[in-house]
């Protein structure tokens, strides 16, 4: 199972969601990053590279790169930072309406639905969450329950340390909805 999160530059938001996601979900999934308008082959942000160091994550080998139709087609499932992060997914590959999530929709969903009976890995888990979405998109408020996560870039620490807080909070809520 593959996850692909989409922010803009793929230097502070997507970046740190692939190191925490990636840390999070068992070895069935694998978790990469690119980005809309992406500063092609450049590191993590300062500021987000130590949040993630200090939260025993490593960023070293990251490098930021596009989004390419290719990426999207590939990936099961694509998770982007904002509404509008999703509308340029989307646009690359109309296909993947079903497998596209808002980052913060995805555990709303996941704890409607509940990871599928007998899944055994996370993969497996998530793929049940991604069949079961219409029905749920259908009756959640995704307005209330699915905020954009903000962009931090150039902003203070504060800021930075807020949107890893909600990637993280995310990620928190999507496992455990996921093994419940």
């Amino acid at each position: 199972m593959s996850v692909l999160v989409v922010c803009t530059g793929n230097i502070c938001r997507s970046p740190a969601a692939q190191l925490v996601l990636d840390a999070a979900l068992d070895d069935s999934v694998v978790v990469t990053s690119a980005g809309t308008r992406a500063v092609v082959g450049a590191p993590v942000a300062p500021p987000m590279a130590r949040l993630v160091a200090r939260r025993g994550l490593d960023p070293a080998a990251f490098a930021a790169r596009d989004l390419t139709p290719d990426l999207v087609r590939a990936a099961d499932v694509v998770l982007t930072m904002t509404r509008r992060h999703r509308a340029d997914v989307l646009d690359l590959a109309p296909a993947a309406l079903r497998r596209s999530f808002l980052f913060t929709e995805l555990p709303a969903i996941a704890e409607a639905v509940g990871p599928g009976d007998g899944a055994t890995t996370d993969a497996a888990r998530l793929a049940a969450v991604v069949a079961a979405a219409p029905r749920a998109r259908a009756v959640l408020d995704l307005a209330r329950h699915a905020p954009d996560v903000e962009d931090p870039y150039g902003r203070s620490d504060e800021v930075y340390e807020r949107v890893l807080g909600t990637i993280e909070t995310q990620t928190d809520r999507l496992v455990a909805a996921l093994r419940r």
